[in-house]
């Protein structure tokens, strides 16, 4: 236990109460144990409490934000993300929306050097107290992480912010991209709604090396849906869960899932204590996925270049318009009239469907085309500049 550490008082609660959360009643005080402290501890409202209905306009425009709430949750995140991880002290972490800070607290228990990033007032100030009460461990930062770098010109006001100012205050150093060690380690919970459109967004800096992938092959560590992870890590050939995402997301990373938790496990900020699950029909979606994203060391070989990457992308993504449709009617859309030859040389048989390919041939697919003469970049152009914006919300 770090000495000098105190509880979130009343005030604390307060502003919690204020923020649309519901305490967990531990006895008869909101509370968890951890090293023989109390901490305050959040939960959705009480079951049976009358919903309130929300017009569609209303619903369409909040942001619902997820916290870990319970203290079994906290120490079960802290396990999976010190998985991995060498003997001696524990890299940076940067932990975004961290809220309440329970699970900051129990990182910081752990040695771990978290530097927290919140765009809530309220949760900044009582994150603030807690840094002012510890020797370094804890930097807080008023911030959004999905609002790094926007496209808006000028000088950036809270919680948009740089990702050059934020590395610099963190004195995280970039490293090449091949190096063995992650110049910094990412957690937090994807919030809902737009979550598909964030990973997009993600996924589009990664493979340009644009944002925080400038400073190296940053890994990530997020809460997302378990609609979206299966969809990360559907396998060729079922063509309503096997889409342009999962081709992307497996070929640039590393994906490995490190836990699953129910949705009720989790705080929300709605006051009226919804638990607010996106609605799913193809896929399960009982539970939210911890899953960690790290950008593969060998990403850009062969053809592959972050100076092309945004062309890939498109050329995976315009391949899925109609999955099911065979990938020399996609090539002859392309104005390539090789395309046998170029699919014998490929070892692709003529009559596969864009469902059926896996990552991998799509890069070597990609590769292929930028050595032929009949493929013009040009032909995802107008894609390229039309995405770019819807991205970078």
């Amino acid at each position: 236990m770090l000495a000098g550490r105190a509880p979130l008082g009343a005030a604390g609660c307060g502003r919690l109460l204020a923020a649309g959360l519901r305490p967990l009643l531990c006895g008869q005080s909101p509370c968890w144990m951890t090293a023989g402290r109390q901490y305050p501890a959040l939960r959705v409202a009480e079951p049976g409490k009358e919903k309130r209905p929300v017009r569609k306009e209303q619903r369409s425009s909040l942001v619902v934000r997820r916290f870990i709430a319970c203290p079994q949750l906290a120490r079960t995140v802290r396990r999976c993300l010190k998985r991995g991880a060498g003997p001696g002290p524990q890299p940076l972490l940067l932990e975004f929306a961290p809220g309440p800070g329970i699970l900051t607290r129990s990182l910081l228990d752990a040695g771990f050097r978290v530097v927290a990033l919140e765009s809530n007032s309220d949760f900044f100030t009582d994150l603030q107290s807690l840094e002012n009460s510890l020797d370094g461990q804890l930097k807080v930062i008023h911030g959004d992480f999905f609002r790094l770098d926007p496209l808006a010109k000028g000088a950036l006001k809270p919680p948009a912010l740089s990702s050059d100012k934020l590395f610099e205050t963190m004195g995280v150093a970039a490293v090449p991209w091949r190096a063995a060690d992650v110049p910094l380690k990412v957690f937090g919970i994807v919030p809902q709604p737009l979550e598909r459109n964030r990973l997009w967004r993600l996924l589009f800096a990664m493979y340009e090396c644009s944002s925080i992938y400038r400073y190296g092959r940053v890994e990530l560590n997020l809460f997302i849906s378990e609609k979206e992870y299966t969809i990360l890590t559907a396998k060729p050939g079922k063509s309503k869960i096997y889409q342009a995402l999962t081709v992307l997301a497996q070929l640039g990373y590393e994906i490995e899932l490190l836990h699953k938790e129910p949705w009720s496990s989790f705080a929300t900020n709605l006051k009226n204590g919804a638990l607010a699950i996106p609605k799913s029909v193809q896929v399960p979606n009982d539970h939210l996925c911890l899953v960690r994203l790290t950008p593969q060391q060998n990403l850009f070989t062969g053809g592959l270049k972050p100076s092309n990457a945004s062309t890939f992308i498109f050329m995976v993504k315009q391949s899925f318009a109609k999955p099911k449709s065979r990938l020399t009617d996609r090539l002859n859309s392309w104005s390539l009239d090789n395309s046998d030859t170029l699919l014998k040389a490929l070892e692709i048989p003529k009559n596969a469907a864009m469902c059926n390919l896996y990552p991998e041939d799509y890069k070597r697919l990609f590769e292929a085309l930028q050595n032929s003469d009949m493929f013009a970049e040009t032909l995802f152009h107008d894609e390229v500049l039309a995405s770019t914006r819807t991205m970078n919300l």
